[in-house]
C-alpha cells in the first residue's frame, strides 16, 4: 500500500503548499478529481495525467453538495484500502499525492457559497437533478484553488459534467486546461462507472443495451444517413425498453458544448447522443460523439 504519511494529504493548506512548491520547481501539476469507488476508467485517467504532467493530484472525495435529497449518497461505494491498491498497481512515473480530505476540510462550519454555471445546467441531468451541478462545479473548483493544478482530467462519459467545468473556467477566467479523455469500457460495451456495483448479475448483463443502443444509432446515421432525430431516438429507446427492468429517464440528440436538442441533423458536423437509464434502481449515464455527418 502506498505509504500514508508521504503520499496522502487531508489538509487543504497543506496540498496548496505542496503545489506551490511544485511551481517553485517548475513542475507541472495535473488533478484527477475523483470520489472513489475507482476503476480503471479512473486510472486511464490517472496514467494520462502522469504522462502529460510532472506531479499528479488524485483527489478522493464523496461530494455531499451534489448529491439530492433521495440519492445514494450514503450508499455510494467506499473503499479506500481498494482505491490506494489500485493507483499504486498503475505504476506511475511521477510524484503522486492523493488528497482526501473530510467533509469539513472541504465545507467547514459557516460555508455558505454556491458556484451556478447557468443554462447548461439546467437540462439533461440538471433538469432530473436539480442542483446536482451546483454541488459539482462548487467543489472542482475548490479543488481547482486548493491545488493550483496546471491540468485537470474528466471522463467523457460524463459529458455534460465536462461541458459545465469547461464553461465555469472560461466565465471565471480560470488557469487551468480541462482535459477530456475517452470513456472506457468493458468487453460487452458497458461504460465502466462506480455505480456498476449496484447491479444484480442479470441487470449487469441487461446493461449492455445502453452502448448498444448507442452503437445502434450510430449504424443509422453513419451507415444509414439518418438524420431525423426523432426516429434515432424511437428506434434507440425501443432498443433499451426490450431489456426488463429498464427505464429511461432522457434519450437525445444535442450540440457540443450548448447542448441544445437537435431534431435534423443536416448541418451539423458533430453531435452526441446522449442517454440515462435506470437498470432497476441503478441510474447509469453514457453517450457516443458522433462526428463528419453534415
Amino acid at each position: 500500500m502506498i505509504n500514508n504519511n508521504e503520499k496522502i494529504i487531508t489538509a487543504p493548506k497543506e496540498l496548496f503548499s505542496w503545489s506551490c512548491n511544485q511551481h517553485k520547481l517548475d513542475r507541472r501539476i495535473g488533478i484527477v478529481p475523483t470520489m472513489g469507488g475507482l476503476h480503471e476508467g479512473h486510472i486511464s485517467l490517472i496514467r494520462t495525467a502522469d504522462r502529460n504532467c510532472d506531479s499528479v493530484i488524485v483527489s478522493i472525495f464523496v461530494n455531499p453538495m451534489q448529491f439530492g435529497q433521495n440519492e445514494d449518497f450514503n450508499l455510494y461505494p467506499r473503499n479506500l484500502e481498494a482505491d490506494i491498491n489500485l493507483i499504486e498497481s498503475a505504476n506511475l512515473r511521477n510524484e503522486l499525492k492523493l488528497f482526501i480530505p473530510q467533509v469539513d476540510e472541504i465545507y467547514p462550519a459557516g460555508f455558505n457559497s454556491t458556484v451556478h454555471v447557468g443554462s447548461v445546467t439546467e437540462t439533461l441531468e440538471g433538469y432530473f437533478r436539480p442542483k446536482h451541478f451546483d454541488g459539482v462545479a462548487t467543489v472542482v473548483l475548490k479543488l481547482f484553488n486548493i491545488s493550483c493544478a496546471d491540468t485537470a482530467y474528466f471522463g467523457a462519459k460524463d459529458y455534460q459534467q465536462v461541458c459545465v467545468i469547461k464553461k465555469m473556467t472560461a466565465d471565471l477566467n480560470i488557469p487551468i486546461d480541462i482535459i477530456t479523455c475517452p470513456t472506457i469500457r468493458d468487453v460487452d460495451g458497458v461504460a465502466l462507472s462506480s455505480r456498476n456495483i449496484y447491479l444484480s448479475t442479470s441487470q449487469r448483463v441487461q446493461a449492455a443495451v445502453i452502448s448498444q443502443s448507442l452503437l445502434m444509432a450510430e449504424n443509422l446515421i453513419v451507415k444509414e444517413g439518418c438524420k431525423n432525430a426523432e426516429k434515432i431516438i424511437d428506434q434507440m429507446r425501443d432498443k433499451i425498453l426490450s431489456a426488463a427492468d429498464t427505464k429511461i429517464d432522457y434519450a437525445t440528440i444535442v450540440e457540443p458544448i450548448t447542448l441544445k436538442e437537435l431534431k435534423i441533423l443536416d448541418g451539423h458536423n458533430e453531435i452526441i447522443i446522449l442517454l440515462a437509464v435506470k437498470i432497476g434502481s441503478t441510474r447509469l449515464i453514457d453517450n457516443k460523439i458522433i462526428t463528419g455527418i453534415s
